[in-house]
């Protein structure tokens, strides 16, 4: 499994909805990606955050940058 692949399984992983099988690729490639183990630390750490608050709408461009900003990030990693 690549950073993509992670990024992508990132909510699966999460609500442990993912096989074995994948599962078990993602902890493996997070044993030598300090950068997705950083990721997937953070994001457990903001769901946790909120998960007891009322979800929040994001403004549309708020929403349209994040959005680049993770296509960015994914197509840097696939180099």
């Amino acid at each position: 499994m690549n950073c993509d692949a992670v990024i992508r399984e990132i909510s699966g992983y999460l609500d442990g909805e993912l096989d074995l099988t994948r599962k078990q690729d993602l902890e493996l490639h997070l044993t030598t990606c300090t950068e997705c183990t950083l990721i997937i630390d953070q994001t457990k750490m903001t769901v946790e955050l909120f998960c007891n608050e009322e979800p929040v709408e994001l403004p549309q461009d708020v929403r349209s940058r994040l959005h680049e900003a993770l296509l960015r990030k994914i197509k840097q990693t696939g180099d």
